[in-house]
């Protein structure tokens, strides 16, 4: 390898718009190969990208080589989603160049807000996991910790959600159907995957031990894609990689030749199919099989990669644990711990015990759910066709882990049982969570409440086993993206208030609480978001024809639909406000505009009807003119970051309603909060932390607790009984179920109501009162705007601690052990 670490640093290039201009032509015509006079706004787009490029790779270069030059311990962040968005005001505004490139374009009469709405919005992720990770790695640049994010290159990301007669259609997304300028292939950088095959022992002359060769059956091939990832100011830049997937052998020549296209293609196809789609629908055996496929293919890639690299400047894997750290984002890369074991084993010929002690001290991994599903698990014939050296060390792994629990927890059949990484009951299947917790030496939850619940409950006898395993590490948020990006209005405000410091130390928001109650700073506040709302309405306006007054209540739920998220709650209680409204128009009613967004997995059919019923009840609601315009339902279709950033600065009330328990974190709950909307929410996830950090007082919480939740299912739950007792509540159900929003199809929702009816698993009718009396407790706050105003600019003053760099600083710290800055 060529020694990079000492080369010149070039002189920083200029910012000023009159370079800017010069360049951004340059590009245009060079680059793009487009005269000024025809060039059309996409031209613009992509002369713009390089030109702001061009300053991102000298910062990229720079990083990379300081990392050499100082033998930097690195850390390997290994998710299965990176919900990126657009990247090119995140990139302008960390270089400080949004004014200069804005002043250069508008001297070459182009409108920089015209050409950024064109800029692909990449959807490598489907909620908060996906965009914690871009967080993550914009903070892990800004703190200036040497890192890679790894991932894989979706063709086709999750999905283009279409609502058609009030259903979701899933459609292909083609963000990289013109490119994407800011990512690199990387050639050199590529790595055999295999899959199937067998395994054979063997001796070699010098050993004692049998090793085993895996000779795979199907081989592919990993390409890396590399994006810059830009920290705050530009002093760090770090590396997005990104696994695409290709045949060994592109086309079979002879069955082209003999006219059999399809089989001539066919390995092509097969290994192009690992990389095409973000979560295929794992409802049949071929998707669990995708599944597994596409988890193990950048998992190898990655740990094939990092280990090189390693390998490469140190010219030993003995020390890698001391040079490296790994973490796994939730359980899908959990394979990395047999597949580092592999590499270390088989391909470095360490012995087991080193191999182990290696493996363990290097891996991290984060737990983000509590939900069985989402903790992953194989069946051990699948696990065993695809992966059978990994089938193995997975096996020896439980041996020697089994036998640990007797020696040290005198361990009954119970207990050996539940610790197991193999599951018995009900199939052999692999509990991938199991393995990730066993192979890490640190296992944290994303939530205080949400890391004691994993020690009582998914990890219970695991964590009696390794009890100093667990830590928290409460997640956080980008707020240069949630704050001053998306919110330029409100960031104004606050530096023309209290000074510039809080770009640089966001801690220094804390100086607005002098402010909550001075009318005038308050005026300004509302002002703000006003503007805001009004931007918002617009885009419902012409994306959905529906108006809605920016002086209502803007009450938002834009989240991943799911039963546990409890978006089905929100929309009974609309109905039962609909009827209210319709039966008592003398009362003071407050209006409101009740704003939804969210994809459902392709094949949660129960989640696919509830946006079919919030769409139904949205076209009765919004046409029925008894309302007066008192309420309002917008169901917003494709929810992406960048929809999110309009959202975010412009809702008055952030709907934070899971079933208490279930909700590992939300990230969703601090954007809202920091951009001054008050939480109506249960006590789960992070909203422990934020009434924690904003007080009772400005924050409106509801619901059964975690505990109670847990004692109301084992005592016995009769929903039934709960809806005959209110008669808000059983007439909205029986508005549902009585055809009223389906056009008279009474069996549209039958599953939804008999649900409702009998089981009830989240509790919503169990905290329906709750929660609709916190819902008239917002109303009457909203009427002091006074009250209303002092509580969201506290919100905003005292959630700076919800920061992804203050999370990255506390993994560098306890986990990764790694300097920041």
């Amino acid at each position: 390898m060529n020694d990079i670490s000492n080369v010149a640093t070039p002189p920083a290039r200029p910012i000023d718009a009159e370079t800017l201009k010069a360049e951004i032509l340059d590009k245009l015509t060079y680059a793009v190969g487009k005269d000024p006079i025809v060039a059309r706004n996409h031209d613009w787009l992509s002369a713009t990208i390089l030109a702001v490029r061009d300053r991102a790779i000298d910062r990229w270069m720079d990083s990379t080589r300081r990392a050499y030059r100082n033998g930097a311990k690195r850390v390997y962040y290994l998710s299965l989603e990176f919900l990126i968005g657009r990247l090119l005001r995140d990139a302008m505004s960390n270089l400080g160049m949004t004014e200069a490139i804005r002043t250069a374009l508008a001297g070459l009469g182009v409108d920089f807000d015209a050409i950024a709405e064109l800029e692909p919005d990449a959807a490598l992720g489907n909620g908060g996991l996906g965009r914690l990770a871009a967080c993550f790695m914009e903070s892990m640049s800004t703190v200036e910790i040497a890192a890679y994010g790894y991932g894989i290159r979706y063709v086709h990301g999750l999905f283009e959600q279409e609502i058609k007669e009030g259903q979701q259609v899933e459609m292909p997304e083609d963000w990289l159907s013109h490119g994407n300028l800011w990512e690199f292939e990387r050639r050199e950088a590529n790595y055999e995957i295999g899959f199937g095959g067998s395994v054979e022992a063997a001796l070699s002359v010098d050993e004692t031990t049998p090793r085993q060769n895996w000779t795979p059956a199907e081989r592919f091939v990993a390409v890396a894609n590399d994006t810059p990832m830009v920290g705050w100011r530009g002093r760090q830049v770090n590396t997005l990689r990104l696994w695409s997937a290709h045949a060994v052998d592109q086309i079979r020549l002879d069955a082209f030749n003999r006219g059999d296209y399809v089989e001539a293609l066919a390995d092509r196809t097969r290994a192009e199919t690992i990389t095409r789609v973000l979560y295929p629908a794992d409802s049949t055996p071929a998707g669990q099989e995708l599944r597994l496929r596409q988890e193990y293919f950048f998992t190898s890639a990655s740990l094939q990669d990092l280990v090189r690299r390693h390998f490469q400047q140190f010219g030993t894997v003995g020390n890698l644990h001391e040079k490296v750290a790994i973490q796994l984002n939730d359980t899908h890369p959990s394979v990395a711990v047999a597949e580092l074991m592999r590499l270390l084993v088989d391909v470095h010929k360490l012995n087991w015990d080193e191999a182990w002690r290696i493996t363990v001290a290097t891996i991290g991994y984060t737990n983000h759910t509590l939900l069985p599903e989402a903790l992953e698990s194989w069946p051990v014939s699948l696990f065993e066709r695809l992966l059978p050296r990994h089938m193995q060390i997975v096996y020896e792994i439980n041996s020697r882990l089994l036998k640990d629990a007797r020696e040290r927890l005198d361990a009954d059949a119970g207990l050996l049982s539940s610790l197991s990484l193999i599951d018995e009951h009900g199939g052999r299947r692999v509990r991938m969570g199991q393995l990730a917790f066993v192979g890490a030496h640190s296992i944290n939850g994303v939530s205080a409440l949400h890391t004691e619940l994993m020690k009582q409950t998914v990890f219970h006898d695991l964590h009696r086993l390794y009890p100093v395993r667990i830590n928290n590490k409460t997640n956080g948020i980008a707020q240069r993206r949630w704050l001053f990006e998306c919110n330029p209005g409100l960031t104004r405000l606050i530096g023309e208030t209290i000074g510039d410091g809080f770009l640089d130390d966001f801690d220094a928001l804390s100086g607005l609480n002098a402010l909550a109650d001075d009318a005038a700073f308050q005026a300004r506040f509302a002002a703000v978001k006003r503007a805001n709302k009004a931007r918002l309405g617009q885009l419902i306006r012409d994306r959905l024809g529906i108006a809605v007054d920016p002086s209502a209540i803007f009450d938002v739920q834009v989240k991943r639909i799911h039963e546990y998220k409890r978006q089905l709650l929100n929309i009974v209680e609309t109905i039962a406000l609909f009827n209210q409204i319709r039966s008592h128009p003398e009362r003071d009613w407050v209006p409101r505009v009740k704003i939804f967004a969210g994809k459902a997995a392709a094949s949660y059919w129960q989640a696919k009807l509830i946006i079919r019923l919030i769409n139904d009840v949205a076209r009765v609601v919004n046409n029925d003119p008894a309302l007066h315009g008192l309420l309002k339902v917008a169901f917003i279709p494709n929810y992406n970051v960048s929809l999110a950033e309009v959202i975010m600065p412009a809702a008055d009330v952030s709907e934070q309603i899971s079933t208490a328990g279930m909700e590992a974190s939300g990230t969703g709950n601090m954007k809202l909060a920091l951009n001054g909307a008050l939480t109506i929410g249960t006590l789960d996830g992070a909203n422990v932390e934020i009434r924690e950090r904003v007080g009772d007082d400005n924050i409106v919480i509801f619901g059964l607790t975690a505990e109670e939740v847990e004692q109301r299912r084992r005592s016995g739950h009769n929903p039934r009984a709960i809806i005959g007792s209110n008669p808000e509540l059983l007439q909205a159900v029986e508005a549902i179920s009585g055809g009223v929003f389906s056009q008279g199809d009474r069996g549209r929702y039958r599953d939804l109501v008999d649900n409702l009816l009998t089981s009830d698993w989240f509790l919503v009718t169990a905290d329906y009162a709750a929660y609709a009396a916190a819902q008239r407790r917002i109303d009457d706050i909203w009427r002091n705007p006074a009250s209303w105003h002092g509580k969201t600019i506290r919100n905003t003053a005292n959630v700076a601690w919800f920061s992804s760099d203050r999370t990255i600083r506390e993994y560098a710290r306890d986990i990764w052990g790694v300097p920041t800055a």
